[in-house]
């Protein structure tokens, strides 16, 4: 059985929630990610925060990123899989939430992430084909 530890990249870091835009965008630049997981005090998953987010929810909302949170940028209830999690379930996950990116979870610690690029890179084209027309699909 492929589980989600099989396909996900490792070492996925944490942004805290009180970290301000500007900080988070910098370390995505530095680790070369588009989306990092928002960790609360207590460091636990309270959302994913993207490179698109800070653009359209505060850059171009005309606030300066410097003086907003990752917290304030964390909407809805965040998902992620267990480590242990078969493939199909991370697809389902992914599909039924028309998500792109997915925390995994170990022993209640962020232990990776898996992307669309982690999925075409472990996937037969048959599952990427299904994912994608769920993921994108109009609705």
């Amino acid at each position: 059985m492929t589980t989600a530890k099989d396909i996900m990249h490792p070492g996925a870091d944490w942004i805290p929630s009180h970290e301000t835009l500007d900080r988070a965008a910098q370390l995505m630049r530095d680790l070369d990610v588009g989306a990092l997981p928002i960790a609360d005090n207590d460091e636990r998953l309270a959302g994913i925060l993207t490179d698109r987010d800070i653009v359209v929810g505060c850059v171009a909302q005309g606030h300066d990123p410097a003086n907003v949170t990752a917290a304030e940028m964390a909407q809805g209830t965040p998902r992620w899989i267990d480590a242990g999690a078969d493939v199909d379930d991370v697809l389902t996950e992914m599909q039924d939430h028309r998500i792109r990116r997915l925390p995994v979870i170990e022993n209640k610690r962020l232990v990776g992430m898996i992307s669309e690029a982690d999925l075409a890179q472990h996937l037969s084209d048959a599952q990427i084909a299904a994912w994608v027309e769920r993921v994108y699909a109009a609705g």
